[in-house]
């Protein structure tokens, strides 16, 4: 028998001068830089998320907590390689990821394709299983201010049991 569960990830980082921004694995050109323990890729972040709550387990920080120090700086995508990781051993396959990316700038339309293919890479599924969306606050809050970046993911996973 077929099993089918969803998690949501939700994250949000600050947005601040001096370190690079990455969303998605993808390094984007862009003044500023989101502020966090590791590379700070809201998205992958919330990805991982998803994927956990969906598989039943604890959440990103659990596995890989800001207070290790082995954590500090070190890319998500590796994060998200060992979330797929988990998930393959408890027998899931990702059904689809619909994501949601929430900044004033840099606009995602214009990255969206690379940050699915290097997602796509990074989790060794299909890019038509992955769906990204850019959204802004219309000026509201401290995402519309351009202060930080914030991102949802549902995740729809898939197991024989």
């Amino acid at each position: 028998m077929q099993i089918t569960r969803v998690g949501i990830g939700y994250d949000i980082h600050r947005l601040v001068s001096g370190k690079l921004l990455f969303l998605g694995g993808v390094s984007i050109d862009f003044q500023k830089g989101l502020e966090g323990h590791s590379d700070a890729d809201v998205l992958i972040h919330a990805i991982c998320d998803a994927i956990l709550g969906a598989i039943g387990e604890e959440d990103l920080g659990s596995f890989f907590p800001d207070t290790d120090l082995n954590n500090k700086n070190r890319p998500s995508c590796e994060f998200l390689s060992s979330v797929m990781n988990i998930a393959r051993k408890k027998g899931y396959s990702i059904v689809n990821l619909d994501c949601v990316v929430i900044a004033e700038e840099p606009k995602i339309k214009s990255h969206k394709k690379e940050i699915i293919k290097s997602l796509a890479d990074i989790m060794g599924i299909g890019i038509d299983k992955i769906n990204v969306k850019g959204k802004t606050k219309e000026k509201l809050g401290e995402v519309g201010a351009g202060d930080a970046i914030e991102t949802y993911v549902v995740a729809m996973v898939s197991a024989m049991q």
